[in-house]
């Protein structure tokens, strides 16, 4: 199925939208509604992520989907390291160039990091939490390795099957590694900005940096929004008890497992997703 299948019934707008010196490249539906929901992708992904959510949160929310710092077609990357705090900075800045003064979250794998540091810190921005399959409460080496070695094999070559190779670890299923969505990253990956910034963009896989980011079960337990972890049984970032040691750290949050899921559970099982993030972001 296309993207433009997937939004052919939503009134969407894709913008270049200034946000502090530089144009973030986001995805906007559903602005008729007064909450807020902002959608956060992982390492090396974009707003695409969610693509076949934001049909469905539209119906009910004003979506954001952001193209992260240094990420996708977002232009304005500093230069320097990537690190968490600059990532919650940038989120920030595009809340208030919106006006925007509380949203809901809804983090995939990075996304999840950011948004649960921002919660942590920022909790009057923050209404409620989907985490999925969040990254930043571990430092597995062998984890951290394949994240590198895969994105830097696919970023700036002129081969397609590296870019395939790349969404397919995301995924426990490669049928939902559609055409269009290598097609898309391919071209992403071989931006000239993208190639120049990918080591930034990769610092939080060196041991030190990422240890010194990680999320903290003293971050954690300052969570004061609603949250609900979603991840997948064959997540290939993480295990299952990654999962529960988070969900016991933030209080009063639930953990749902998805069978037959692998890193990107809003895409594999689209369907049950949504049914979940609407019901929990709904019952605010």
């Amino acid at each position: 199925m296309s993207i433009w299948t997937e939004l052919a019934d939503t009134d969407f707008t894709v913008s270049h939208a200034p946000v502090r010196g530089g144009r973030t490249r986001v995805l906007r539906a559903g602005e008729e509604h007064d909450e807020h929901v902002v959608l956060l992708h992982g390492t090396s992904g974009h707003l695409e992520a969610f693509i076949r959510n934001v049909p469905a949160l539209a119906e009910r929310f004003a979506v954001h989907a952001l193209d992260m710092l240094g990420h996708g077609y977002t232009d304005n990357h500093p230069g320097g390291d990537l690190r968490i705090p600059r990532y919650v900075r940038h989120v920030l800045d595009y809340l208030d160039s919106r006006g925007i003064e509380r949203a809901h979250f809804i983090g995939e794998s990075l996304g999840g990091w950011v948004a649960g540091r921002l919660a942590a810190d920022h909790p009057d921005r923050v209404g409620r939490l989907v985490l999925v399959a969040p990254g930043g409460t571990v430092a597995n080496p062998e984890v951290m390795n394949r994240i590198r070695t895969s994105t830097r094999a696919a970023v700036g070559a002129d081969d397609r099957e590296l870019t395939q190779r790349r969404l397919e670890l995301l995924m426990h299923d490669s049928v939902n590694v559609s055409e269009e969505l290598i097609d898309v990253r391919h071209a992403i990956y071989n931006r000239p900005r993208f190639v120049t910034g990918v080591d930034s963009l990769l610092c939080l896989q060196d041991m030190e940096k990422r240890t010194e980011d990680l999320l903290t079960a003293e971050q954690m337990a300052r969570i004061t929004a609603p949250t609900h972890i979603v991840w997948g049984a064959q997540n290939p970032f993480g295990d299952v008890p990654e999962a529960k040691r988070m969900q016991q750290s933030i209080p009063g949050s639930l953990l749902e497992i998805f069978p037959e899921c692998g890193h990107w559970p809003q895409h594999e099982h689209a369907d049950r997703f949504n049914k979940l993030a609407l019901g929990f972001l709904g019952a605010a």
